[in-house]
């Protein structure tokens, strides 16, 4: 009887501590995505939010697990998107103009993959000046991968939705990046 007691009481304990680290873990989430949208006009919390939730290490993690799977999440769409465009670019009934533009996403693309990996290994030496750089030159490049189909009239980017993630992925670790400098900063004060 004892026994069967004991068991229920640490199976219940067990259960207490996991919901609480849910929670603490959702807590972060949230609250790091909704810091991060207060600081910027261009910041989703929505896709925040639902990127890092989706990943299920983020579930028990901290700032800086977050920091490194927005970083993850970013290399993986990234690497998913250069997929895409080489199938557009069998597409020959697109625009001329449009499979130059993705010619040249397709050297942004490349080149952001390696920035990517280049800062994850960063980040994760904790050097988040050169991190932040790195990740804005991806930002800079989705940017400009979705402004060449802008360069023409009448043609749609067939990548709006791939350069809208990865420019929010990207955001996010940006964002992750500038909170843990901060971190850094007032310790080191």
């Amino acid at each position: 009887m004892w026994h069967i007691s004991f068991v229920s009481v640490l199976y219940f304990c067990l259960l207490l501590i996991i919901s609480h680290q849910t929670a603490i873990s959702a807590d972060i989430i949230n609250q790091t995505c909704k810091k991060c949208a207060d600081e910027s006009i261009v910041f989703s919390y929505e896709f925040c939010s639902a990127s890092l939730q989706e990943v299920p290490e983020s579930n028990v993690t901290n700032l800086q697990g977050l920091g490194s799977i927005a970083i993850k999440l970013a290399l993986d769409n990234a690497t998913n998107t250069i997929s895409i465009i080489e199938q557009l670019l069998t597409n020959k009934t697109l625009d001329p103009f449009a499979l130059a533009c993705l010619e040249d996403c397709s050297e942004h693309y490349s080149e952001a993959i390696t920035t990517l990996k280049d800062s994850i290994k960063i980040f994760l030496e904790e050097d988040y000046d050169t991190a932040r750089r790195l990740l804005t030159v991806v930002m800079t490049a989705v940017t400009t991968c979705e402004d060449c189909f802008k360069d023409k009239e009448g043609v749609v980017s067939p990548l709006e939705n791939e350069n809208y993630s990865l420019f929010q992925l990207s955001d996010i670790a940006l964002c992750i990046v500038h909170l843990l400098s901060l971190v850094v900063r007032s310790y080191n004060q």
